[in-house]
């Protein structure tokens, strides 16, 4: 077969064949960003809102730890299922059903009249997040192709980074407006109105019906009878296990023994695949789409930037408060330059990145580990000579830049060959991808800047966490060239 072959083939089995765009994409993808923006205020707005909650609620330090925790795990554990039910049953049906349990549990977090039942909301939440977001990314591969593709994730990219930097500042304006008992609750009520504008487009722009079986040639027809549960329960179970001793370690060591068990787990996930595939069966995960090395590569991509960039703002977070004496206010808003680049240059990167490929990406990470070496700078100086922190919103622009410059790029470059069919379940790896690799560098970064400052000042332990993640986004920098040159050997597009 001639490589024009190949690359005709791979278009068909992606879904581009034949392909005519719906005049309705782009008010189905306002739809799917309004619900993402949703999601990800709701993770980055409570971290200044927990001071308050523990007030309020007389919270314990664990209680607010599963405040944080409770969500991201929930999350990530549902991803994948999510992404193969929506695949199969009807994306937009899983996705209202996402938006729906989301907003019911952020009413249920603001009336919360204990951490028990706070808890309890928060864990439903992070359901509702894991059923709505790897729809979003499945419904961006299903109506958007080629260069408009790449603007979509732009714009995908923009609303992460404005959603990310707006958060804390929002959730520091709540809290100042509704004081320290009631403002914590506006910081969950935020997400309603939201919800129930999301949840009306939805109905008015999505496609009817909302679930159908997918067309056929999308999935055999041995796919459209199963969501393969057993294959599900196995992977979830196996991030459960292996996620869950990053987020309580420091109160229970014991936990650690989960994490060979989710190693284990993972194994009997892919045996069990492997044989369901071989039964003729259209399992969870198609593992021959790892055998895609634009697919692989950039999920190891995803994986090690959100091992070591997520913890940034985590350590920003601390070190503007406890080491520089700030407000919670005040810390929110020294992020706020970074993430107006972010969605500047999202936006431009995702209507270049057809052209320009994985330059894009490298380009983003070289911005990261320049951000990273200022920040360092401005942390060491301030404790030298008393440089303000302030330069801090100068060096974490370029942590913004490299934002947009990366996620979203990376996602446009990672799912481009993945066929139609496994859209929202690839997706859905690649974020699970992020969850782990945010949960397990948060709390190495974090333990590693903690254990720095039973010797040391704040600055030089936060010069130490931005070190650790330098070496990691450096890995992650290594691994974008193996794969512009895995492009270039095999003629892919986007090199």
């Amino acid at each position: 077969m001639t490589r024009r072959e190949q690359q005709v083939q791979a278009r068909s089995e992606t879904g581009d064949a034949d392909f005519a765009p719906q005049p309705v994409r782009w008010r189905i993808l306002i739809v799917l960003l309004a619900a993402i923006f949703m999601s990800l205020i709701a993770v980055s707005i409570v971290n200044v809102a927990l001071p308050s909650i523990q007030s309020g609620l007389g919270a314990s330090e664990s209680d607010l730890q599963w405040v944080l925790s409770g969500y991201a795990l929930t999350f990530g554990v549902v991803l994948v299922a999510a992404g193969r039910a929506g695949d199969i049953v009807g994306r937009g049906g899983i996705f209202v059903i996402g938006v729906v349990v989301f907003t019911a549990a952020s009413v249920a977090s603001s009336i919360a009249p204990n951490p028990e039942m706070l808890n309890a909301a928060r864990f439903v939440q992070g359901v509702g997040s894991g059923l709505l977001n790897p729809q979003g990314v499945g419904m961006i591969q299903q109506y958007f192709r080629g260069a408009e593709r790449g603007r979509a994730f732009g714009y995908f990219g923009s609303v992460v980074g404005v959603a990310v930097g707006i958060g804390p500042v929002l959730g520091g304006l709540l809290i100042r407006l509704g004081g320290p008992d009631f403002g914590w609750r506006l910081t969950f009520l935020v997400n309603v109105p939201v919800g129930i504008v999301t949840i009306i487009l939805a109905f008015l722009w999505f496609p009817k019906p909302l679930f159908r079986r997918r067309p056929a040639g999308e999935v055999s027809s041995a796919g459209r009878t199963s969501i393969d549960p057993v294959g599900s329960l196995l992977l979830g179970l196996a991030v459960l296990a292996m996620l869950f001793p990053f987020m309580e370690s420091r109160t229970a060591a014991g936990t650690w023994l989960l994490f060979p068990v989710g190693v284990l787990l993972v194994v009997a996930w892919v045996k069990w695949e492997r044989r369901y595939a071989a039964r003729g069966r259209s399992p969870m995960v198609d593992l021959r789409i790892f055998r895609t090395k634009s697919f692989t590569n950039g999920s190891v991509i995803v994986t090690l930037y959100f091992l070591g960039m997520t913890s940034i703002w985590v350590l920003v977070a601390m070190y503007m408060q406890q080491g520089a004496g700030k407000s919670a206010l005040e810390a929110g808003t020294v992020g706020i330059p970074s993430a107006i680049l972010s969605a500047i240059a999202a936006n431009w990167a995702g209507k270049r990145v057809t052209q320009l490929g994985r330059k894009i990406v490298i380009g983003g990470l070289y911005f990261a580990l320049f951000g990273l070496a200022l920040s360092v700078a401005v942390a060491v100086l301030h404790e030298a000579i008393g440089l303000s922190v302030w330069w801090l919103m100068l060096s974490l622009a370029f942590i913004g830049i490299a934002q947009g410059s990366v996620i979203s790029p990376n996602q446009t470059l990672t799912l481009a060959e993945v066929p139609l069919q496994y859209a929202g379940s690839s997706g859905a790896i690649m974020q699970t991808g992020q969850r782990m690799g945010t949960s397990i560098g948060i709390a190495v970064i974090t333990a590693a800047v903690f254990v720095s400052l039973e010797s040391t000042s704040w600055s030089t332990a936060v010069a130490i966490g931005f070190g650790l993640i330098a070496l990691v986004v450096t890995t992650a920098l290594v691994m974008a060239y193996k794969d512009q040159w895995d492009r270039r050997r095999a003629g892919t597009p986007y090199a």
